[in-house]
């Protein structure tokens, strides 16, 4: 059975770091581009965040441009986002997947909480 996992939140006070991690059981991440999804309750979830499968190319959404960094290891078969200059507004629930352009590629993991005060 293939699973998402997510770790790395937890709360911070603005203008503090917290750096995600992203894994999955039962597959590799080579060839999947792999994106970063945030979730505040009774919103949509959105993508922030995605790096290629092949020449690391990044995307990051205007909220967290300049802010934050997507990274992989493909040996750890691991990607990370580096969330630096946290705000308020950055206070969700992360989730990662592999983004296929059209939806999530893979069934949704837990997330893990990012709670940034003020």
């Amino acid at each position: 059975e293939v699973q998402l996992v997510e770790s790395g939140g937890g709360s911070v006070q603005s203008g503090g770091s917290l750096r995600l991690s992203c894994t999955a059981s039962g597959i590799t991440f080579d060839g999947n581009d792999i994106g970063w999804f945030r979730q505040v309750p009774g919103k949509a979830r959105e993508g922030i965040s995605c790096i290629s499968s092949t020449e690391g190319g990044t995307y990051y959404a205007d909220s967290v441009k300049g802010r934050f960094t997507v990274s992989r290891e493909h040996a750890k078969r691991m990607v990370y986002l580096q969330m630096n200059s946290l705000k308020p507004e950055d206070t969700a629930v992360y989730y990662c997947n592999v983004d296929t352009g059209v939806g999530p590629g893979l069934p949704w993991g837990q997330g893990t909480k990012v709670t940034v005060s003020s």
